[in-house]
């Protein structure tokens, strides 16, 4: 018989918008349960392993004496009625019910196929930073960065901290929308500060706007990439190509709970309650925003969930950090030249080693799965959804538990 818990609100994620849903819920009083799939709170921006970023410290040691309950090492992998959870944790499975329940499940990153993509050394921009944080070193590594997002100077300049040598750096945005984006920091004096710090940091890098990578090319390893700007092309000698083009949010949970969801994000009101009563969806999973976002929304979520009044202050943060993750769209939003860049050979569905030339454009994603496997593999589609969705106009294929791969022998215990 598996363990159950109980909890008054349970909150599903343990990055910046999950902490601020526990902390502010626990301080209310309210029995909570912070479940987080890795070993330690904080998410992917707050990762750590020693001593936790700065910005992360003061919402780490309000948790700590909030009396919310972390649940680590813990995923979710189904979700029945009424707010019951079923958790598998180290191969054990519990059941986890609540009477308010917060979705803190964050984002992932999006990538969009191209030639050699699938060579070692090419990896994620956020995987990159994930790396560096877990503890990789990438002192005297020859690093293009490509794609698109704020992520990218923020991880080149990391990056080059640790002593690698950053070839290039590659936007797709043109340079008229990332002016555009600039001017619309001017509320966020922060982010402003961050920006130029990067700036200062990337002297004598040379960065590029409007252009993107065509192909990366090597035996057996990267070992260089081929870059375009639409009238000329170059090369650039790497040892590593750190390349995504900005995230989507981790909607399989709150649409297995049957949350409506909508341009790419959950549909919520202003109390970032979903379309299902008692449910709450905060931070990534609102539309891609940032750390700033996250935390607005998880404050309100764990005042909402706790029934208490949210401070105007809060509310008028939420708008501000909405218009900024509105700008950030409409700045990085891909731009058309990308859908061209896998060819027919170009492996689309890395899992199941399908290429796009497998995939009839007129079929669904229903329909190329049944056909050829796509998105059927370990990750679930995790990483050729996004890219399919961009590439074909796929819309998401229904989910079903376990949303996350286990062992055969939780799948038997399971309640």
């Amino acid at each position: 018989m598996a363990e159950r818990l109980t909890a008054d609100v349970v909150v599903v994620g343990g990055g910046p918008s999950g902490l601020a849903a526990a902390v502010h819920a626990a301080e209310a009083g309210m029995r909570t349960l912070l479940i987080e799939e890795a070993q330690r709170p904080g998410g992917q921006i707050w990762r750590h392993r020693g001593e936790p970023p700065t910005a992360a410290r003061r919402w780490l040691e309000r948790l700590a004496r909030s009396g919310a309950a972390p649940l680590s090492g813990a995923t979710v992998i189904d979700a029945g009625p009424h707010r019951e959870l079923v958790v598998e944790q180290e191969g054990r499975v519990r059941r986890v019910a609540c009477a308010r329940l917060v979705l803190a499940t964050g984002a992932r990153e999006r990538f969009v196929p191209f030639s050699g993509w699938t060579l070692p050394g090419v990896v994620g921009v956020g995987g990159a930073q994930a790396l560096l944080k877990s503890g990789a070193r990438f002192a005297g590594l020859r690093v293009v960065l490509a794609g698109t997002g704020p992520l990218l100077p923020a991880v080149a300049t990391a990056l080059r901290a640790d002593g690698a040598r950053v070839v290039g750096l590659v936007e797709q945005a043109p340079l008229v929308r990332l002016a555009g984006f600039v001017a619309a920091l001017a509320p966020h004096l922060g982010k402003v500060a961050e920006a130029l710090g990067y700036s200062v940091r990337l002297v004598g890098v040379p960065v590029h706007t409007k252009a993107w990578v065509l192909a990366a090319e090597g035996c057996d390893h990267v070992e260089r990439v081929l870059v375009t700007d639409g009238r000329r092309q170059w090369r650039w000698d790497c040892d590593v190509l750190a390349c995504a083009f900005g995230l989507v949010p981790n909607l399989d949970l709150p649409r297995l709970i049957g949350c409506a969801t909508g341009q790419d994000q959950v549909v919520v009101d202003a109390s970032q309650e979903t379309t299902v009563p008692g449910v709450f969806a905060v931070g990534e999973l609102c539309g891609i925003g940032g750390v700033d976002q996250a935390v607005v929304t998880g404050a309100i979520a764990g005042l909402s969930a706790a029934g208490r009044v949210v401070p105007r202050t809060l509310r008028r943060r939420r708008v501000r950090e909405r218009a900024f993750a509105l700008a950030l769209a409409r700045a990085f939003a891909l731009r058309e030249e990308l859908r061209a860049l896998a060819g027919p050979d170009t492996t689309v569905c890395r899992c199941e080693d399908v290429t796009t030339g497998r995939l009839d454009p007129r079929w669904s994603a229903r329909q190329a799965k049944l056909y050829t496997r796509a998105g059927m593999g370990p990750c679930q589609g995790r990483v050729c959804g996004p890219a399919l969705a961009f590439l074909r106009g796929h819309e998401a294929d229904s989910v079903r538990p376990p949303l996350k791969p286990v062992p055969l022998s939780t799948l038997e215990s399971r309640p």
